[in-house]
């Protein structure tokens, strides 16, 4: 593997690679050729990525697992799906997708993640964690009889094996036993300890073909002798565990092999080529350094997960606070305050601001993996026992973690608080991140206490009223920086249900509700048309007294807010009206009825009609 010291800034010269226009190209390739084109493919990922910005280090990982996967398998005939996506690059690249690379993310450009729309070599649409094996399973299944001969591959990280789904589809997949392949790829496991050379030579040995063959006519043999047969079973299976931690993966009903090096051509290619045609299960586990190939990548793999554009990491304001840089100086404060907060995250940390806090508050800190549903279960069982927990979770995870949230939280009324990051339109991760759901399907969960912030202060004046409210409430905020408001480090709480006035005209009919961070486009749509202006703060409790006296003499309302217009906070208005008997018509605007795509945040706003322009517009044929 050809190791640089850092990402290089000019276009690099593969001309190996420029050959490669989809996977059929590369098929006859020597070892020695296909060791070129892993630098190559290496090189050309570290300068696209560096132009472009996105995940890197992932990609980096799984560069020659990419090449042999493509080089054995007939894909786009063959199935082959890639957990989350986030090292799917190296897989865009070498499947006719080189040329488009440098607008990966960008607005109509490569999606960031696996897309089924985008080509036919993306097998299944990925984003959120711990999907793959479902997927295939179900692939297999579905074309166990017209396409006997069709091979179906799962790559699945390490990370993604913690998630419950994961193991939901392994049992099942030991159960039903069906053709095919399922890679772990582990670059941090306690698990891969057992590397070694003896572990690879029995791994070479299980994955031979001669193997198979004596296993298979040992069991034939053995098996009208039952006592015998499971003997020689539980041998194989002891040895196994004595080099090799996969004896979980061999209960559950899968052929375990491994560990073995999974940046070693020879070696991959050897074992994968005999795995893919052995009947069953297979279960691969490879050993795989993320950042691979950059010395600055495999030294700091979190921080070389995701990057942005090298220009724009050299000219980043340093002193520039995002709002889970609020929520995690918020986390500290009401720490110190009080002893029974305890923090939670499904391995978020870094995201969700939570770094200062897992070092100063180690025993009040938990990060439970990629495990949405437990996270709010064990937030339920701690609220059982007084103590305050606070679940750091994305919005768009929540939604994964819904039944967890009413049928042991919301049920029960137990106090938990939820801080829900990139909350509303994310920007280049695109639908499958974006936080558009959670003020409609919290909305209607009875008990839930929902706040929307508009800026830095408001966020944090709004965790303090929710972690003080006895029993379940939200706080949502957007992904990125806000507009830096001055904050008042008091942790001083408001009225649950209480409206902030902005502004209120006598003389006009119309009233401009926002709910969230959109304040300052709904301020200045309620300068121009000269309205008064509610910055709501709660979606539920509304401030029901506030929305009477408005809406009694108003001839219409318009709402603003970064979420769905389908039961979100414009609807609970229009309900609140009706239920009223108060005579007002409405205008509704936030995220329609469709997937918005990938694009920057800015861009996204504006598909979504939520730009100054776009609503000053549709006003002027409506009012």
């Amino acid at each position: 593997m050809k190791i640089f010291k850092k990402i290089p800034t000019e276009k690099p010269n593969t001309p190996l690679l420029d050959k490669v226009h989809n996977p059929q190209d590369f098929r006859s390739f020597s070892n020695n050729e296909l060791t070129v084109l892993a630098n190559e493919l290496r090189e050309f990922l570290l300068y696209s990525v560096g132009q472009t910005g996105g995940h890197l280090a992932g990609g980096l990982g799984v560069i020659e697992l990419t090449i042999i996967l493509h080089y054995l398998l007939n894909t786009p005939y063959d199935n082959l799906v890639w957990d989350v996506g986030h090292q799917a690059y190296p897989h865009k690249i070498l499947t006719g997708r080189k040329n488009q690379i440098n607008t990966i993310r960008k607005k109509d450009g490569l999606a960031p993640f696996p897309s089924i729309n985008e080509s036919e070599y993306d097998a299944f649409g990925v984003g959120h964690s711990s999907t793959s094996l479902s997927a295939v399973l179900g692939m297999a299944i579905a074309s166990k009889d017209s396409h006997p001969d069709k091979k179906h591959v799962a790559v699945i990280g390490d990370g993604a094996m913690t998630a419950g789904m994961a193991f939901e589809a392994l049992s099942h997949i030991g159960h039903l036993k069906p053709n095919l392949l399922i890679i772990l790829n582990d670059n941090d496991m306690s698990i891969s300890e057992n590397v070694g050379g003896l572990s690879n030579y029995f791994s070479r040995i299980w994955a031979s073909k001669t193997y198979k063959g004596i296993k298979k006519s040992g069991a034939s043999f053995l098996k009208p002798l039952p006592q015998a047969y499971h003997l020689a079973r539980k041998v194989e299976t002891q040895m196994k565990a004595m080099v090799a931690p996969g004896t979980i993966f061999e209960e559950l009903g899968l052929n375990y092999i491994g560990p073995i090096d999974g940046h070693n051509l020879k070696e991959l290619k050897d074992v994968i080529s005999n795995l893919k045609d052995f009947e069953g299960p297979q279960f691969l586990h490879i050993i795989t350094k993320k950042g691979a190939g950059l010395d600055p990548a495999e030294a700091d793999r979190i921080g070389f997960h995701a990057i942005g554009k090298i220009s724009s990491i050299k000219n980043k304001k340093p002193t520039e606070k995002k709002y889970q840089d609020i929520f995690g100086e918020w986390m500290l404060d009401m720490a110190d305050e009080d002893e029974n907060l305890i923090g939670i995250t499904p391995a978020m940390r870094e995201g969700s601001g939570l770094v200062e806090f897992s070092k100063k508050f180690p025993d009040r800190y938990f990060d439970v993996a990629i495990a949405e549903q437990h996270s709010i279960t064990f937030a339920a069982g701690l609220s059982v026992e007084k103590k305050k927990p606070v679940v750091a979770i994305y919005s768009t995870f929540l939604q994964r973690g819904y039944d967890q949230l009413i049928h042991d939280v919301a049920v029960q009324n137990l106090d938990v608080t939820f801080a829900l990051d990139r909350s509303g339109l994310v920007g280049e991760d695109g639908p499958t991140h974006s936080g558009n759901y959670d003020i409609a399907y919290l909305r209607c969960v009875p008990n839930m206490v929902i706040c929307t912030p508009s800026d830095e202060n408001e966020t944090r004046k709004l965790l303090t009223t929710a972690y003080l409210h006895n029993g379940p409430a939200s706080v949502r905020y957007p992904r990125g920086a806000g507009p830096n408001s001055k904050v008042n480090k008091k942790l001083s709480p408001i009225k649950i249900g209480t409206a902030n006035l902005i502004k209120e005209q006598d003389d006009s009919k119309i009233i401009v509700l926002n709910f969230g961070t959109l304040l300052k486009e709904a301020y200045e749509i309620s300068k121009d048309i000269k309205a008064t202006l509610v910055d709501m703060r709660f979606v539920k409790p509304l401030d029901e007294k506030l929305l009477k006296k408005l809406l009694k003499k108003a001839d219409i309302f318009i709402s603003i807010e970064d979420g769905s217009i389908m039961g979100g906070a414009g609807s609970a208005v229009q309900e609140f009206a009706a239920e009223e008997n108060l005579h007002v018509k409405s205008i509704l605007f936030g995220i329609p009825d469709k997937f918005i795509e990938h694009a920057s945040r800015e861009e996204m706003l504006i598909d979504a009609g939520l730009d100054i322009k776009s609503i000053k517009s549709k006003l002027s044929k409506v009012l």
